[in-house]
C-alpha cells in the first residue's frame, strides 16, 4: 500500500472511531465491528481495491452522520413542538 493511501485509511478509521462514540448501541458494540471490517480488508494490495474500500468507508461515515443529525432533529422537534 502506498503511503498516501495508508494515511487515508488511517484517517477514515479514526474518523469512524470518533463517530462511534455516539453510536446508538454504544461504543463497545461499534468498535469491534469497525475493527473487524477494516481487518477483513487488510490484505488488499491493489490500489483500485483500496480506493474502493476507502470510498465505502466514507459512505458509511456519511450514513452515520445522517443518523446522528436525524436523531438530533427528532429530539429537538419533540422538545419544541406544540402539543396536539
Amino acid at each position: 500500500m502506498s503511503t498516501p493511501l495508508r494515511y487515508q485509511v488511517i484517517r477514515v478509521y479514526k474518523e469512524l472511531l470518533y463517530l462511534g462514540r455516539e453510536y446508538p448501541l454504544g461504543y463497545d458494540y461499534f468498535r469491534p465491528r469497525l475493527h473487524k471490517a477494516f481487518a477483513s480488508k487488510a490484505s488488499l494490495t491493489n490500489e483500485a481495491d483500496i480506493k474502493k474500500g476507502i470510498e465505502s468507508a466514507e459512505y458509511v461515515k456519511k450514513e452515520i452522520e445522517a443518523l446522528y443529525y436525524l436523531k438530533r432533529y427528532r429530539a429537538l422537534k419533540q422538545r419544541y413542538s406544540a402539543p396536539q
